[in-house]
C-alpha cells in the first residue's frame, strides 16, 4: 500500500470526461443454480422465448465455464480473477486464510469500479453474495459493515439481497441502495419480478439529470432458480403434467435436441442417471418439484423480456451488449426435501412471525409474512411462501444433460454454463455457435475492451464502510486472469496465453486445449479426458497418458501457489 495525493485520487475515481456516443451499454445477466440444458436454445423444454431470441440474434458459446459455486462465481465474474485471488475461494465465511476471507478484498477491482473511471454509470440488481451478510444482531447493534456492498464497490444504484438465498416472497437482507428494506407490498411480491422491475427502473431513469450521455453498465443477478422452489401459481400451472414421464425421458429428449441444435456433438455421450424414474415412489411430488423449477426459469425469462423492452423503448437495444450466463450447474442439494414433513418453527423454539415492517434476515424463515408456518420435508408440495424445498439430485442431473455431477464439483456438470452474447451494433454474427472455451474470468476483460476502459495496476480503498468516498490508501491490483471474448464473438481466435483452472472444496481441474485434468475431492485421484472426443468425461485416460497427467498437474500446482489457494479449502478438509 502507498499514499497518494487527493488530486490523483479524484482523477483515478471520477469519469474521464466526454465519451464517444457509440460506446455501448453493457448488461451482464447471471442466473442461479441452473444447468447447461435448461434453456430452450440449449436443448431445454422450458419456455424461454426472450433468451432464445437473444441467442438467435447473437452468439451461443458451447464451452463456457463458471467456478462451480455461487459466490466464487460472482467473485470471478465481477473481478476478472480467480475467486481465491479475490478473497472468496470458498463461501462468505472467514476461515482465517487470505484466499478464504469470504469477502472481496482490496487487491481486486470490480467491473463497476473500472467502468466508472471510463465514464460509465453502474447499476446492480439481484443477488450480491460476495461479503458476509448482515445479521439481526448487526442491525440491532448498529454495526453493519457495508464496505463490500455494491455502492462501496463502484455501483451507483442497487436493489437486491446481500445474502446468497432466501424466500422469493420475503427475501432476506433485501436492500435498496445502501439501506436494508422490506418489500413495499407483500401482496403479490415476487423477487424475480422485483429484480426485473428494478432493472427497468434504472434503465428508464438512466439519462435523467446528472448522467447526461454516459453509457451504463448493469449487473443483473437473478436468484432463479436457486432453492427454495418458489413460483407464482399461474407460472406453475403452465407446467402441470409436463414432467410426469420423469427424468429419464427428459434427459433423453433434451439430449436429442442438443444434438440437433449443435450445442453438443455425438462425442458427448449421455452420462449415467442417478436412479431410474420407474423405481421412484411418490412420483407426483417429484414431478411437482420440477414443475416449480421450470416456472421459476420461465418467470426469469419474462423479466429478461422486461429489460429488453425497456432497452427498445429507450432506442438503445441494438447498441447494448447483453451477456447471459449461469453461476454453476444444476443444484443437487436436497435443501428442505428430506425427513418427515414438519414446520420450521417446531425446530426453532421461540420463533414468531414478523410484522410487515420488520426486516428479514433468515435464509429459511420460520413463518411466511401471513403468519403461516414454513413447512419442510419429504412430500411437502413446493411453490408457496409457506414451503421450503429444493428440486433434488435427479432433476439436477437432468438440468446438466449430458454431463456428470453438479454444483460444487468441477467436472463438466458443475461448471458448464451457457453464454449468450447479443449486440447487433458490435457482433457480426447472429444465431451462430462458438466452441472456443471461455470462463467467467473473461467477462471483466470483455467489458474493458468494449467500454474502452483501462484496467488499473493500483486502486484506492474506500474511506470507510458507510460512505462512497475514497481514502488516501492505494492498493496494488492483481493482473487480469482472463481475456476479452469480443474476438470470439465475431468469429476470431482468442489469444489465451494460459490454461483455465478450477478449485472448490478440494475439487480441482485444469483445461489446456482439449485436455482436461480433473479430480473429485481433495484426496481424489486425477482423471484425464480429451474433451474433443469425450465432453461428458466418461473415459478416463490418465493411465494411458501419464506424461500428460504429470505435465498438467504440475501446471495446476504452480497456479495454486500463484493464486494463493493453499491450504486447500480450510472449511472442508475431508470433503
Amino acid at each position: 500500500m502507498r499514499l497518494k495525493t487527493t488530486g490523483l485520487l479524484l482523477s483515478l475515481w471520477l469519469a474521464s470526461g466526454a465519451l464517444a456516443a457509440d460506446r455501448p451499454n453493457i448488461i451482464v445477466i447471471l442466473t442461479d443454480d441452473m444447468g447447461f440444458s435448461d434453456l430452450g436454445c440449449y436443448g431445454g423444454e422450458i419456455d424461454t422465448p426472450v433468451i432464445d431470441s437473444l441467442a438467435a440474434g447473437g452468439v451461443r458459446f458451447t464451452q463456457f465455464y463458471n467456478t462451480g459455486r455461487c459466490c466464487p462465481s460472482r467473485a470471478s465474474l465481477l473481478t476478472g480473477l480467480y475467486p481465491h485471488q479475490a478473497g472468496i475461494g470458498w463461501m462468505t465465511e472467514d476461515s482465517g486464510a487470505d484466499a478464504y476471507r469470504g469477502r472481496l478484498n482490496q487487491n481486486c477491482v470490480t467491473i463497476a469500479e473500472v467502468m466508472r473511471t471510463a465514464g460509465y454509470r453502474n447499476y446492480a440488481v439481484g443477488k450480491w453474495h460476495v461479503t458476509p451478510p448482515p445479521t439481526l444482531g448487526d442491525h440491532q447493534n448498529d454495526r453493519i459493515d457495508r464496505s463490500v456492498w455494491p455502492l462501496q464497490r463502484g455501483f451507483d444504484r442497487f436493489y437486491g439481497t446481500i445474502m446468497g438465498g432466501g424466500s422469493f416472497f420475503d427475501p432476506a437482507t433485501l436492500t435498496g441502495d445502501n439501506e436494508l428494506i422490506v418489500p413495499n407490498n407483500f401482496d403479490g411480491y415476487y423477487y424475480t419480478d422485483a429484480i426485473g422491475d428494478s432493472a427497468v427502473k434504472f434503465i428508464n431513469g438512466h439519462d435523467a439529470g446528472q448522467t447526461d450521455d454516459k453509457p451504463f453498465f448493469m449487473y443483473v443477478a437473478f436468484t432463479a432458480a436457486h432453492w427454495p422452489m418458489h413460483a407464482k401459481p399461474a407460472d406453475i400451472a403452465k407446467y402441470k403434467g409436463k414432467y410426469d414421464a420423469g427424468w429419464d425421458a427428459l434427459r433423453e429428449a433434451r439430449y436429442q435436441r442438443m444434438l440437433e441444435q449443435g450445442v453438443i456433438d455425438k462425442s458427448a455421450k449421455l452420462s449415467e442417471h442417478d436412479r431410474p424414474w420407474d423405481e421412484v415412489k411418490n412420483q407426483a411430488w417429484f414431478a411437482r418439484r420440477m414443475e416449480v423449477f421450470a416456472a421459476m426459469v420461465d418467470s426469469m425469462d419474462q423479466n429478461v423480456g422486461k429489460i429488453v423492452a425497456a432497452l427498445k423503448g429507450k432506442n438503445c437495444f441494438d447498441n447494448t451488449l447483453i451477456m447471459f450466463m449461469q453461476d454453476n450447474g444444476g443444484c443437487q442439494e436436497e435443501m428442505g426435501s428430506k425427513g418427515n414433513p414438519r414446520e420450521v418453527s417446531s425446530e426453532r423454539k421461540g420463533a414468531k412471525p414478523l410484522a410487515d415492517d420488520e426486516l428479514q434476515f433468515e435464509m429459511v424463515p420460520a413463518f411466511a409474512r401471513d403468519g403461516k408456518p414454513v413447512r419442510i420435508g419429504f412430500g411437502v408440495e413446493p411453490g408457496g411462501a409457506d414451503t421450503y424445498t429444493a428440486y433434488g439430485i435427479e432433476w439436477a442431473n437432468a438440468s446438466n444433460t449430458p454431463f456428470r455431477l453438479y454444483k460444487h464439483y468441477v467436472h463438466e456438470g458443475g461448471i458448464s454454463t451457457p453464454l449468450i452474447a447479443h449486440w447487433p451494433a458490435g457482433i457480426k454474427r447472429a444465431g451462430e455457435l462458438e466452441s472456443q472455451p471461455g470462463h467467467l474470468i473473461d467477462i471483466m476483460a470483455t467489458c474493458v475492451e468494449v467500454g474502452e476502459a483501462t484496467y488499473p495496476t493500483e486502486f484506492h480503498s474506500q474511506a470507510d464502510g458507510e460512505t462512497r468516498g475514497l481514502s488516501d490508501t492505494v492498493h496494488d491490483i492483481l493482473p487480469l486472469e482472463g481475456v476479452s471474448l469480443l474476438p470470439a464473438m465475431n468469429g476470431e481466435s482468442l489469444a489465451r496465453p494460459k490454461p483455465i483452472f478450477w478449485e472448490h472444496e478440494g475439487n480441482r481441474a485444469i483445461r489446456e486445449g482439449d485436455w482436461k485434468l480433473v479430480a473429485r475431492g481433495k484426496n481424489g485421484a486425477w482423471e484425464l479426458y480429451n474433451l474433443a472426443e469425450d465432453r461428458s468425461e466418461l473415459s478416463d485416460l490418465a493411465a494411458e497418458h501419464p506424461d500428460k497427467v504429470t505435465d498438467l498437474s504440475a501446471k495446476w500446482q504452480a497456479w495454486g501457489e500463484r493464486a494463493n489457494i493453499f491450504p486447500l479449502t480450510p472449511y472442508w478438509p475431508n470433503r
